[in-house]
This record gives C-alpha cells, structure tokens and sequence, in this order.
C-alpha cells in the first residue's frame, strides 16, 4: 500500500498517568489537527493507534490483567479493562472526525487472538478495506484471548507490529511527551540499532513512575526494534512537530532502525 504511515499517540500524551481517567483533550484535539493538516497537504495514507495511559492501566494494575486468569476477579478485569480502553478510543476517533477525518474504531479484542502477549491471528481485512477507502482506522491497546495465559493484554506496539507485518508501511511514527528517548542524563539518544540498544538499556526501565502494564519505555523500544520498519519517537507536546513527520521531515527526535 502506497504511502501509509503508522501513528502511535502514547497514553502518556493523550492522557495524565498520575490522574486516573483524566484526557488531555487540548492535546488530542492538536494532534488530530495536524494529522489533517498533513493528509490535506501530502495525501498519505494513515493508520492511527493509541496507547491507554491513565485509563486502563489503572483497572489492569487492580485486576493483574497482564498475568492472564489468575483469579476468579480476572474475567471481570477483562471486561473493565476493555471498557477503560474503550471509552477513551471513542475520544480519539471522535476528536479525528471532528478535525475532518473519516476515523472508524477498531477493536481488537474483538479480532485478535493471541499467544503469550503476542498477536498470532487478527482477519485484517476491514482494516485494510478502510485504508483503501480513505478511511483511518484506529486500533488501541486492548485486552485479548491468549492461547496459554487464558487472557491477556496487547500494546499497542504489539498491534502495530502485527500490522506493520502484513501491511508493510513507510515508516512508523510515535507521539510522546519528549522529544524522543533520553538517557540517564536528560539527553536525546539521536538512534538506536542493535548495536547500541544494550547501552541504553538502563535508561529505558521506566516510564514516568506510574503505572505501566506494557512494560514502560524499554519493552516499547525493544517491540519497534522488531516491526521491520523505521520508526521514529517524537515529541508530541510541541506543537507542529508531528505534522512536520507526517509531511517527511526526519531527525526530529529518536530514530529507531531494527
């Protein structure tokens, strides 16, 4: 498929981690305007995914989701967990239709089936379908049925790379709330590869201190490493900056080859 581009919006950005349930609706209503912005000047093709930040880390971190059914509480937190994801996935796509986007929901957990945290069957078809139409569909971080844990979560990493593998895009773009990753120092890591991931690793352990089912930044730095395709960690609080990717600006934060 000519020109598509993958977006991550972080949980970190489109919502408050140390708030639960709390949106950042400046914020989204920003980004979804340049993303418009963008297709209006460039016409690509766009695949939007989001992370869930303060909505269903908080019910996930209660109910231990990420460890799969462990008690009789689990299947409960299955279902809270996907109505915290879900409640916020409808802001997003409300807010890119609002900007002027044909944006359509996709659920995952109603699709994908998985085996230990890693995606292993989704029928992509409607997705594709919604690309080649013009549409943008926008998958998010969602619990899943898992082969051995009984349930799961899937980030939206995970998603992408999936995705990335069947539907080959240009390049990868993910919006957080620095302008890329930073070392222990605060300083900007211009690349990562293979060659230099373990030197960094240290750095990459946390993100933000609150609560983080998906493994925090190094897990998310270690899946885009895998999705066999560029990928490139920007800051999605400056304003413009996204859209500046979009249009095939490079270098704006941390390049990340696999």
């Amino acid at each position: 498929m000519k020109n598509l581009v993958f977006v991550k919006l972080g949980g970190s950005l489109i919502t408050d981690k140390a708030k639960p349930y709390t949106v950042r609706f400046d914020v989204i209503k920003r980004l979804c305007k340049e993303i418009h912005e963008a297709r209006q000047v460039k016409g690509m093709t766009i695949l939007v995914g989001h992370g869930g930040g303060s909505f269903p880390h908080v019910s996930a971190k209660q109910y231990e989701t990420h460890k799969g059914v462990i008690n009789d509480k689990s299947w409960e937190g299955f279902s809270r967990v996907h109505d915290d994801a879900a409640r916020l996935n409808r802001i997003v796509v409300g807010s890119l239709i609002e900007a002027g986007e044909n944006a359509v929901s996709i659920q995952p957990s109603a699709a994908c089936h998985a085996k230990n945290d890693r995606i292993t069957e989704w029928y992509t078809r409607p997705i594709e379908n919604s690309l080649v139409h013009g549409l943008i569909p926008v998958p998010y971080g969602d619990v899943c049925h898992d082969d051995v844990k009984g349930c799961c979560i899937i980030s939206t990493e995970e998603i992408l790379r999936f995705l990335a593998r069947r539907l080959r895009p240009q390049r990868i773009i993910m919006a957080g709330k620095t302008d890329g990753v930073l070392n222990e120092l605060g300083a900007l890591i211009k690349e990562i590869n293979r060659k230099n991931f373990h030197d960094v690793k240290e750095a990459l352990e946390t993100s933000d201190g609150f609560a983080d089912v998906t493994g925090g930044m190094m897990q998310k730095v270690a899946m885009a490493m895998g999705m066999g395709v560029e990928v490139e960690i920007i800051n999605g609080l400056k304003p413009g900056v996204l859209k500046r990717s979009l249009l095939g600006e490079k270098g704006l934060g941390t390049v990340i080859k696999g």
